[in-house]
């Protein structure tokens, strides 16, 4: 039953994800909790899923559901009665969020608008992500099926995961590729988004710079060999006539004949 135990630790949640939105949301700097619980619509969701999620958990039949389906209403953000979320979690702006009945979250984990940690095909048991600890997500990523993205990674905008992501790495593109992040550890909440290593781009300019060495060498060759005289050309013999006069227009049959 709903006893004060669970509302005392549902009361702790509310205060550490209140607290986590004060830390990493630059307009949260100086604004009270009071108005923040008033104000920030990931937050709004975020509480409205603590009380479904220990609602849930009593087997409280239809009323889960129901804060579920209301909240997202109102913010924007879906979130099932049955997710697991730990504690410090902060989703940022929200619009679009949507996480799985069986994701797992884990502490001082960050979320930006657009981010689906969903599920592939019509499996039953585990078919969400499981996001560990310290875990930044960029705006508009997609994690799909029962992967495992490591402690302290980070997944940059609108990236496709569906593969399972080492511990501290970055992880960008579709499908997403893990990179990892030279010189420190993508550890807490990063928001600069702005200098994620592109393994596209650099194989790109990989080619590029093979293509204009290439390129050189050919020039080069052609050079020491001098230019090569014009091509010879013949004109195809004419084969048809039409009306007892040769005409151009017309080569030999396919059909035969």
């Amino acid at each position: 039953m709903l006893g004060f135990g669970l509302l005392a630790r549902t009361a702790a949640e509310i205060r550490r994800d209140v607290a986590a939105a004060q830390t990493r949301d630059p307009a949260a700097r100086g604004v009270t909790a009071a108005e923040i619980l008033a104000t920030w619509p990931g937050v709004h969701a975020l509480l409205a899923h603590r009380v479904a999620h220990a609602l849930h958990g009593i087997g409280a039949p239809l009323l889960p559901r129901v804060i579920a389906s209301t909240s997202r209403s109102v913010t924007g953000i879906e979130i099932h009665p049955a997710a697991r979320i730990g504690g410090g979690f902060f989703i940022d702006h929200g619009m679009g969020v949507v996480i799985g009945e069986t994701a797992r979250i884990g502490r001082d984990v960050t979320l930006y608008q657009g981010v689906t940690l969903g599920g592939t095909g019509f499996a039953t048991g585990k078919r969400h992500p499981t996001v560990q600890d310290n875990v930044t997500i960029g705006s508009g990523a997609k994690l799909l099926g029962p992967i495992t993205v490591g402690h302290g990674s980070k997944i940059g905008a609108n990236s496709v995961v569906i593969h399972d992501v080492p511990p501290n790495s970055t992880v960008v593109g579709n499908p997403g590729h893990p990179v990892r992040v030279e010189g420190r550890r993508p550890e807490g909440p990063d928001a600069d988004w702005i200098h994620l290593p592109d393994p596209v781009a650099d194989a790109i300019k990989a080619l590029a710079s093979r293509i204009a060495t290439l390129e050189a060498k050919l020039e080069a060759k052609n050079g020491e060999e001098g230019e090569r005289p014009p091509a010879d050309v013949h004109r195809l013999p004419v084969t048809r006539e039409v009306g007892g006069r040769a005409n151009p227009a017309y080569g030999p049959n396919p059909a035969g004949g």
